[in-house]
């Protein structure tokens, strides 16, 4: 896959790092776990929409936009980088923030992500839970060009097929790191959401015959709707890109058992993982996407559905400013918890 062929802007140092978890591996008594860090890309604390925004920055760039307009939930990762990424290129910003969690928490409502999104000045508005909300975005976008902006329109999480060339382009990197340093992946475990993380990493892994399956915890909606939305995306990746024959449907994976009861709201298996990472290996999770995803991959390791023999790469999204918004939550954990393998 020759991507160079697509408008691209760079905004952090690559290859981000790929770390052995030794304190983690074996505290659980294995598998033996590695740690892509897409939380070191650097822009705004870092995270995994600035590989997609180096794509979908490109793209607004060659169409002469000025003004970007995104969405998402009140705590996001991606408004958060977005924001960032367009006061680097001087761009206007305009993100419209869901209230998909119904709570009064000062924290989650004004700190990390929000907070942030205030320093860069970036134009707020919310819209109530439920709503459709790349429609709105894409409302608000015709609403500017009608108003003399250049606007270009960023749907929820960078997930389509221009920001997923962001995971294309990492599966690559992964692959030709793993190479050098003669590791052998048995399968790449990652948090699941919008979809084009995980369709990203499919199309880039499976049109390499890297034979490395990508296996993608949920953390909002049902596996069949999830499993069918990125299919849905490394579809239109792979053909964007050029890979002969498409994505097979079995290439989809993913176990949306770690949810809880909903996007964004605490589990106790997101504390215990985000407490384990923290205190066996000084990495910080977040409470809404790689809190669950290691939470389902510690699950699974201790059920004996991952084997101990295996070697397993856990790619952090991160978004660890999140976890100011679930203080209380994360204090309380944090006074009784007793780590156990």
């Amino acid at each position: 896959m020759h991507l160079a062929r697509f408008p691209r802007v760079r905004l952090f140092p690559t290859p981000t790092p790929l770390e052995r978890l030794t304190n983690l591996s074996r505290h659980l008594g294995g598998p033996e776990i590695w740690i892509k860090r897409d939380d070191c890309t650097v822009v705004a604390t870092g995270g995994n929409k600035v590989r997609k925004l180096e794509w979908l920055v490109g793209e607004a760039q060659a169409q002469g936009a000025t003004h970007l307009v995104t969405q998402g939930a009140v705590q996001s990762n991606h408004v958060r980088q977005t924001a960032a990424v367009a006061k680097r290129f001087g761009m206007k910003c305009t993100a419209l923030l869901e209230h998909r969690i119904d709570t009064n928490d000062r924290d989650y409502l004004n700190s990390g992500n929000v907070l942030l999104d205030r320093l860069f000045d970036t134009a707020i508005e919310y819209r109530p839970g439920g709503t459709d909300m790349n429609a709105e975005a894409d409302a608000k976008g015709e609403a500017l060009r009608a108003a003399g902006e250049k606007p270009y329109v960023i749907p929820g999480g960078g997930s389509n097929r221009v920001g997923a060339l962001g995971y294309v382009s990492c599966a690559q990197e992964l692959m030709q790191q793993a190479d050098e340093m003669g590791l052998r992946i048995d399968r790449v475990v990652t948090a699941t959401g919008s979809a084009g993380t995980q369709a990203g990493l499919v199309v880039g892994l499976e049109g390499s015959n890297a034979g490395v399956p990508v296996l993608g915890i949920g953390v909002r909606l049902p596996k069949d709707r999830q499993e069918a939305n990125v299919h849905r995306l490394a579809e239109a990746t792979a053909d964007y890109v050029g890979t002969p024959g498409g994505i097979a449907r079995s290439a989809v994976v993913a176990n949306c058992d770690y949810v809880g009861p909903g996007y964004g709201h605490p589990t106790p298996g997101m504390t215990e993982a985000v407490l384990m990472l923290a205190r066996l290996e000084g990495v910080l999770l977040d409470p809404v996407y790689s809190g669950k995803a290691m939470a389902g991959l510690i699950d699974l390791i201790r059920k004996g559905e991952i084997g101990k023999s295996e070697t397993v790469v856990f790619l952090h999204t991160g978004g660890a400013v999140g976890l100011f918004g679930y203080t209380r939550v994360l204090e309380d954990a944090a006074a009784n918890a007793v780590l156990q393998g």
